[in-house]
């Protein structure tokens, strides 16, 4: 029998006069596959005991036992969200971005049997335990839909991406039908695709500057075979916003014969008292004029080369524009070349630092959590995407919403660490004078282009505001799942 761990903290509701529908979640093992899914669990949790005084719903979230303690810090979710692991049978996180093809091969073949294992030992814990009405996965491992099936167990299909990023790998063949895959973007990047499903006219390396070049990528293949298992899922549940990606679904919903649910934004406030000892930031901002903070944030993976953030980190400081600057690392290297203006920290609550009156800008990664957020926010953007899905959702963030900046390259490159680059490093930098002059324009809150861009997130803002309250998209497609999980006899 494999190893597994019950958190104690949050012991199993007992079946009792009270119905209880249990609910596995599994996400991908990665910090945003993970908060993503934890917020929608929280949102199911909280939605489902409002709407119904006779039914409580358990939700076992399972974790590697690696992932269960990096996020042991977290804000404990509440009472109905229990932790159960997985063995550390895939490479460690702290390795992760420099061992991808071994861990994306790892999840897809490593993973399987113990979930599987798992689900027969909550089956047989009966009498504690209610049987698991559904498995809400993460669309990006693909096997979950396959245990479902044999187990007998239906499977919600959890899409933590853009719905345009959906349907770009859901039909990545038609890459190769038109001949655009494999190629060159160095050559061919400037040509534009316009037989994607849903998706506007599209130049190649505004999709992705990762997925082109290589026929024969493990990593690929993976991501592709787990993607093309959705059409086995019984539900399609997606982070993204109905009236952001609207044309998307409107083709997407008579492909498939299940239900498809755009849910976002998923969004959510920890208490104050976590973490309150780092909560300085926060005083920090109380201090600070109104919009005229920019939010720093490369995400919680990839990282840009030791020369990119040395030009980065003197142009900040050179544009005399206040800063909150969250590093995963080189803190203290940060900290002493940005000077006075700016707070440096390690960590901080995203979601509240993007809705604090303080903030004018996020200088960000695109990952499309941190998109959605600063929509909720209404927080414009400067876009400096590093990899995979990021660099689409900067063009939709750029060009289709226009709440955005691109922080521009001499030549469509990006610098990650780890990857040799040779003599090329020189003409892939932005530079610290051109970074200077962008954050002193983007920040001038007078400037009549910035106005523009501010007004237009304005009116997402509301529109993903609207989508989340009581009657709007996302808050009827939540109750329509939760009444779809509670009548499992229709499938």
């Amino acid at each position: 029998m494999i190893s597994t761990k019950v958190n104690d903290d949050h012991p199993a509701p007992v079946p009792g006069a009270t119905m209880v529908c249990h609910v596995v979640a599994l996400p991908y093992p990665g910090r945003s596959h993970i908060n993503a899914l934890m917020t929608f669990c929280k949102t199911l949790s909280s939605r489902l005991n409002l709407k119904h005084d006779n039914l409580t719903i358990l939700i076992t979230f399972v974790l590697t036992e690696e992932w269960l303690g990096l996020i042991g810090s977290d804000p404990k979710p509440d009472n109905n969200i229990r932790f159960q692991t997985l063995p550390n049978v895939i490479p460690s996180e702290h390795v992760r971005a420099n061992q991808l093809a071994d861990f994306y091969e790892a999840v897809a073949t490593k993973l399987e049997a113990p979930f599987e294992e798992l689900l027969v030992d909550l089956d047989n814990d009966k009498v504690r335990l209610p049987p698991v009405r559904v498995i809400v996965s993460d669309s990006l491992l693909g096997w979950p839909v396959e245990v479902g099936g044999r187990r007998n167990i239906p499977v919600a299909s959890f899409w933590p991406l853009s719905g345009c990023m959906f349907s770009v790998l859901y039909h990545f063949d038609r890459f190769k039908q038109n001949g655009h895959f494999p190629i060159k973007l160095s050559e061919r990047g400037h040509e534009l695709v316009d037989y994607i499903p849903g998706i506007r006219s599209t130049r190649l390396s505004d999709i992705s500057e990762n997925f082109f070049e290589k026929e024969d990528s493990k990593t690929m293949k993976i991501m592709l075979d787990a993607v093309s298992k959705v059409s086995q899922a019984q539900y399609f549940v997606s982070s993204s916003v109905y009236e952001l990606e609207s044309q998307l679904f409107d083709v997407l919903k008579p492909k498939f014969p299940f239900p498809i649910y755009p849910i976002g934004p998923l969004t959510t406030i920890n208490d104050p008292q976590f973490h309150l000892e780092s909560n300085n930031y926060i005083e920090w901002l109380d201090s600070q004029p109104q919009s005229s903070v920019l939010y720093i944030s490369f995400g919680s993976f990839l990282s840009v080369s030791k020369t990119q953030l040395d030009e980065i980190v003197c142009g900040i400081r050179a544009s005399g524009v206040r800063h909150v600057w969250v590093a995963r690392e080189n803190v203290s290297s940060i900290k002493n070349g940005c000077g006075e203006m700016g707070f440096v920290v390690p960590w901080c609550d995203q979601m509240r630092v993007l809705c604090h009156s303080s903030i004018g800008g996020f200088w960000t990664h695109c990952g499309w959590n941190s998109t959605m957020e600063a929509i909720y926010g209404g927080v414009p953007m400067l876009t400096f995407p590093i990899g995979g899905d990021q660099f689409h959702n900067s063009k939709q963030i750029v060009e289709d919403w226009k709440i955005g900046w691109k922080v521009k390259k001499k030549k469509k490159k990006i610098i990650c660490e780890g990857t040799h680059h040779g003599d090329d490093d020189e003409m892939n930098l932005v530079r610290r004078d051109e970074i200077c002059e962008l954050v002193k324009i983007f920040m001038d809150q007078e400037n009549n282009d910035r106005k523009v861009m501010g007004e237009r997130m304005k009116q997402l803002q509301k529109l993903c505001q609207i989508a989340i309250s009581k009657g709007g998209s996302s808050h009827t497609n939540i109750d329509a799942f939760i009444n779809h999980i509670l009548q499992p006899d229709k499938y």
